[in-house]
This record gives C-alpha cells, structure tokens and sequence, in this order.
C-alpha cells in the first residue's frame, strides 16, 4: 500500500506550512489568546482563502477534499504550528454535519462557510453526558408548525462567534437511546439562547449553551425527525480522525523544539544532549512519535468504512495517540526543566494542545474501552 500523498495533498501541506511558518508565531498566538474572540479574524480569511477550508469539503459540497487523507494533512499542520482558530469545530463538525442532513436551502450556507464568511458551532454535549454522544436530554416539543427548544449544552466550543449553533434535542426515547436525536440549526440571537464564555486552556474559547423555550420553525431541523445519530457519530469519527493528526503535529513541535533546545542547552562544557541517559530519553520520543504517525494513517485509511470497522480503528489510534502524547508532553517539558513552562516559549502551549487533545470525544481509558467493546462484539 503507498502511504504517500497525493500532488495536490502535498501541495495543500507544503503551502500550508509555508503560511503558517510566516504568519503564526508565538507572539501572534499569545496576542489571539489574549484577545476578547480568542481568534484572528485575518488569519481565519487568509487560510479559507488558501483552500485549507474547502479541503475539508467534498467536492459536491463545493470543496476539493473532505477524505480522511485530506483532513489529516490539514489538522497536522494546524498541530504542528499549534493554531487555535476552530477548524474542527466549524468545518469538520458543524460544516460536515449540514453537509450530511441538510436540505437544499441549509447546503447553501456552505459556501460561506468554506469561504471564511460563516462560523457555526456544535452544541451537542451536556453537563451530564461525559463521552456518550447518545445521551442527550436537551428536549424538541412540537408547538404549532415548529419545535422548542429546552436544555442546556457544556463546553460548546466556537458558539460565541457562530453565525449557526447546530443543536443536538431529543424529539423521542429516553436519554442514552440512539434514536429519537434531531439536529436543529439555530441562528445566533435567537431569543431564549443564553451564552456564558471562557477561555480554553489550550485556546480558543468555548461557552455554556442555556436553552430557555427557544422556539424555531419546522424548517430549522438538519435530516429527518430523530434520525441525526448516525450523522453525529460518523461526524465525530472524522474529527478524531482530525484530532489525531493535530495531536502528531505538535508532538512533531515538541519534539523538533526538544532536540534543539538539547544540542543548545551546555553543561559541563558540552551541550546536555550529548549525555547518553538524554539521548536514549529523546529515543523514546522518536519511537512514540512513529508509531503515532502510522495510528493517524490507519485511522484516516479507515475513515470511510462501516461504523463498526471504522469505530474500532479510530478508538485503537485515539488511545495509542493519547498515551503517546502525554508521554512526549511530560518528557519535552522535563528534557526541558523549567523554560518549558513559560507562555513566551513555544513548547509551552504546544504541550497543553498535546494534553487537552486527549480530553475531546474520549480519554485513553474510554477509548480503550469502546475498542475492547467492539473487539468483543
């Protein structure tokens, strides 16, 4: 099997890294972290403008991508230079999720998604739902020729600059079944939506979801009443996918930036890595940093196939890359000393990246449990 890229997935990766090499510093991510919107409007253009969006689109969506090839490519140079503007949230999961139910109409918005233009949000998990995407309480009641909306969503990340929230409600079943899940396209204002934001640790900035009686048309609904779980969960497999290769990308950071710092930092009149307890320490890394790279292949490989099959690579590869990331987190900050710890040094937000990439859609020990399920089935 040829694992190397397309022409035009490694042009897509060589002008992407090109850019961000230019334009995306420590300093210019410190200063978006600091800002009120946790993200830079120019940047978020300039990169639509580049094509980095329409690579998470199909063609038919009006894209030039959207394999899990493609979405790998992006989100490793995204990891790499530790960019914080929600890609993932906006393209992968709200874009992805009306490109996947959505009528005529609600596809039109796609266009200004992938042109820059739109942000949406995916307002989907609960206070109470921890890693199951089946558990969803937040309530749909008809009245009238529309629905309302009731429920609140948790650590909804993107929704305070999201033209679209795209919400998760029960219309049918108790919370925890698969059926009965609708998807609602609800436009930013839209009176009973309540708002309360924060930074992330990692960046980027996210927000509680507070629904209070929110009514909406009949029309607002993405697909078929109580059908959206199979969208949902192929949708969050795309974006472990995605958060597999943004996890190699920094790892690939935190790396580079240890063997520098390694060969520069003396002791004893010579550089530390030298030493041969460091240099089997920053071997391990190397190792981890491989094997990590052949999970992100192998699940971007299987990102088309049955639930099942698909599933179960996934899961396989988000617990390999969680251990091995926390591993080359922990021992660059530690190779390091205390340096690693300063926000004006690079490796300082690329190791919390690594970490926190650990905690969306799963742990290692969650993974590792749906894996065994699957397994054993």
């Amino acid at each position: 099997m040829n694992f190397e890229l397309t022409e035009e997935r490694q042009m897509l990766q060589d002008t992407l890294r090109r850019f961000l090499a230019d334009r995306y510093d420590t300093k210019t991510r410190n200063a978006i972290l600091d800002s009120d919107t946790g993200l830079s409007a120019e940047i978020w253009t300039e990169l639509a403008e580049l094509g980095v969006t329409g690579a998470l689109f199909a063609e038919q969506q009006g894209g030039f991508g959207g394999a899990g090839f493609d979405l790998a490519v992006v989100f490793e140079e995204l990891g790499r230079a530790g960019v914080v503007e929600p890609f993932l949230d906006s393209a992968v999961l709200g874009g992805g999720l009306i490109a996947a139910l959505g009528s005529e109409d609600q596809q039109a918005l796609l266009d200004e998604v992938i042109g820059g233009k739109l942000h949406l949000a995916f307002a989907h998990g609960e206070p109470t739902s921890r890693y199951d995407l089946n558990r969803v309480e937040t309530t749909a009641v008809a009245s009238g020729d529309g629905v309302v909306l009731n429920g609140r969503k948790a650590v909804v990340v993107n929704a305070e600059a999201a033209g679209q929230l795209i919400v998760s409600a029960r219309e049918s079943g108790a919370a925890g079944d698969e059926d009965g899940i609708s998807l609602f396209l609800v436009p930013a204002g839209t009176d009973g939506v309540g708002l309360l934001g924060y930074p992330l640790l990692s960046g980027g900035r996210a927000a509680e979801v507070i629904l209070s009686d929110v009514a909406l048309p009949a029309s607002a609904r993405l697909g078929a009443a109580g059908a959206a779980y199979p969208a949902i969960a192929e949708r969050v497999a795309a974006a472990s996918v995605a958060l597999g290769a943004e996890a190699l990308g920094a790892m690939e950071t935190a790396v580079r930036l240890t063997g520098e710092y390694l060969m520069t930092r003396k002791q004893f009149g010579r550089p530390i890595g030298t030493f041969q307890a460091l240099q089997h320490r920053f071997s391990d890394l190397l190792i981890e940093l491989e094997q990590s790279r052949s999970a992100v292949i192998n699940a971007a490989g299987h990102l088309a196939d049955d639930a099942a099959l698909r599933d179960r690579h996934i899961h396989a590869a988000r617990n390999l890359i969680g251990r091995a990331g926390r591993l080359v987190a922990e021992e660059a900050i530690q190779m390091h000393g205390g340096i690693a710890m300063t926000q004006e040094y690079e490796l300082a937000h690329i190791a919390k990246r690594i970490v926190m990439t650990d905690h969306r859609f799963g742990d290692t020990d969650y993974h590792l449990e749906r894996f065994i399920a699957l397994g054993s089935a």
